[in-house]
């Protein structure tokens, strides 16, 4: 192993500075502490397989001591889901429990988002372009987000009690930095899969140096997934009148 050394003033004698030194090693090349995953979607039926882009795997430490401080993480991050182009970007995004997320309207008409179901309620009514509201995630659980004006408009915030948090992308594949080795219990979610299936998933998983990739996630298919929702007071979203005016 490698090793500097820095010079110290002993002491004068004789009208000469004797020095010594103290020799200290080098730091190791800091540890890969990435785990990685493949996500696949298996189709009930035909048994086909196919990448599975946007699913959430998160780990849980078992260690107590390996868990990192939320506020710590909440601090350090502010992640926002921009409506633009009348969608949500991104569809899908994963935070630490405590996280305020920013949603500013980049279009040129207003917006409005709700959440009304599992996870985080609020509504934070109409804002005009250009406006960005936020909302702090203080409790887990899949929120699912609507705009009452624009039906086609949906996205989804999961907000964890770990920093240990990835989504998969378009190849199904995710990674999850600086892990510590230990035992977690590893989480699924997909906007697609049904709560049973997906629980199914839940299990231990040990990261050690040895071994940093996660097992092969597979999950069914649901064929009754639709995006279709009602508006924010439990009725159908009413047709723009075809009034000759171009509609937002």
């Amino acid at each position: 192993m490698k090793s500097w050394g820095t010079a110290r003033f002993l002491k004068i004698r004789d009208g000469l500075v004797l020095l010594g030194f103290c020799f200290f090693p080098l730091a190791a090349h800091a540890q890969d502490n990435t785990v990685t995953a493949k996500v696949v979607e298996v189709k009930q039926g035909t048994g086909s397989v196919s990448n599975a882009p946007n699913v959430v795997v998160w780990l849980s430490p078992l260690d107590n001591s390996r868990q990192e401080s939320a506020d710590h993480l909440a601090a350090a991050r502010s992640p926002q889901l921009v409506q633009q182009d009348k969608t949500f970007v991104p569809h899908i995004l994963v935070v630490q429990v405590g996280t305020v997320v920013q949603f500013p309207n980049r279009d040129p008409f207003f917006h409005n988002i709700f959440s009304l179901y599992d996870g985080k309620r609020f509504d934070l009514g109409l804002y005009e372009a250009g406006t960005t509201r936020s909302v702090r995630f203080d409790r887990p659980g899949v929120s699912f987000l609507f705009c009452n004006i624009h039906a086609e408009m949906s996205a989804a915030v999961v907000a964890v009690e770990t920093p240990y948090f990835a989504i998969s992308d378009r190849l199904g594949r995710l990674s999850i930095s600086n892990v510590p080795d230990g035992r977690y219990e590893m989480h699924i979610w997909d906007e697609r899969g049904t709560p049973e299936s997906l629980k199914s998933l839940t299990r231990t998983v040990v990261i050690s140096g040895s071994s940093r990739a996660l097992p092969a996630i597979r999950i069914v298919d649901n064929p009754d997934f639709t995006l279709a929702h009602k508006n924010k007071y439990g009725q159908d979203y009413v047709p723009p009148p075809n009034s000759g005016y171009v509609q937002p």
